[in-house]
């Protein structure tokens, strides 16, 4: 399904990603965990094409991407799409309106420039804001919501690209810990409910222990760990962060604290 071979990202003298490679072979909730500068973003970049890859190759479904140019690449980052912890969302335009802009890809300049959309994918639109308990908000604008709740809203602008993959780099960063739950508690719900992808980097084990199937670890831009939740022990974390680290912080998730019980792996979004 998603194949990553040995791939490389340089920056002048510097290795951000080292001949990283990955084998997906179905539809899983994969979170990646790492130091700042592991090369995580990096790595989610690359798989998006946001950034070109310097060695290696990356395979979707028998599909070469690291090759696609123009239309060829653009119609990859519709199939997969990317949230990012800041949001990236028009903060002066209301919410349904950028919610609609993860279908530009697949409109007409005239219609972009006139912001122009179809009936069907407006009611597409809010029924996806309603599935993420946020349709009340469609009106208002981005920028007068919680950052929770703009998180979402960057969300639902992934899921109207009706993507194969979702990547969230660091989604939850910026969030207070009831709301990092609901996020996380979403993207959980949009792997298992809908069967996509769900690749994202993540700042805390816990979080990576309570809501991925399958864990990767990165240190130095090298894949220095992949496997599941359960094979993640103290030692694993100390060869990811390094013998003399003080992970701690990263291991109780004060991020999401005492919210982020086994609880949190139920599909229900409206929490």
């Amino acid at each position: 399904m998603l194949q990553v071979d040995t791939l490389t990202k340089r920056f002048g003298d510097k290795t951000a990603v080292d001949a990283a490679s990955i084998f997906v072979d179905k539809p899983t909730m994969i979170g990646i965990i790492g130091r700042s500068g592991a090369g995580k973003s990096t790595l989610l970049r690359m798989l998006n094409r946001l950034s070109d890859a310097t060695t290696g190759s990356i395979t979707f479904e028998g599909q070469e991407i690291t090759a696609l140019r123009g239309a060829a690449k653009r119609n990859w980052q519709s199939r997969c799409a990317m949230i990012f912890q800041q949001f990236n969302l028009v903060p002066r335009m209301d919410v349904v309106s950028n919610v609609l802009h993860g279908t530009l890809n697949k409109r007409s300049t005239f219609s972009t420039l006139f912001n122009l959309y179809p009936q069907a994918d407006i009611h597409k639109a809010i029924e996806i804001l309603d599935r993420l308990g946020i349709a009340e908000q469609a009106p208002k604008r981005a920028e007068a919501l919680s950052g929770g709740q703009q998180q979402r809203v960057a969300i639902a602008r992934a899921l109207m690209q009706n993507p194969k993959i979702i990547l969230a780099d660091e989604p939850i960063a910026s969030l207070d810990p009831m709301n990092a739950q609901v996020v996380m508690q979403s993207l959980r719900a949009i792997h298992e409910e809908d069967g996509r992808m769900v690749i994202a980097n993540l700042h805390t084990l816990d979080t990576a222990r309570r809501y991925c199937d399958r864990v990767i670890g990165m240190r130095d831009g090298r894949i220095v760990f992949d496997g599941t939740p359960a094979q993640l022990t103290t030692g694993v974390a100390r060869d990811i962060y390094g013998a003399g680290a003080d992970f701690s912080e990263a291991a109780t998730s004060t991020e999401i604290g005492t919210l982020d019980r086994p609880e949190a792996r139920k599909t229900e979004i409206h929490a």
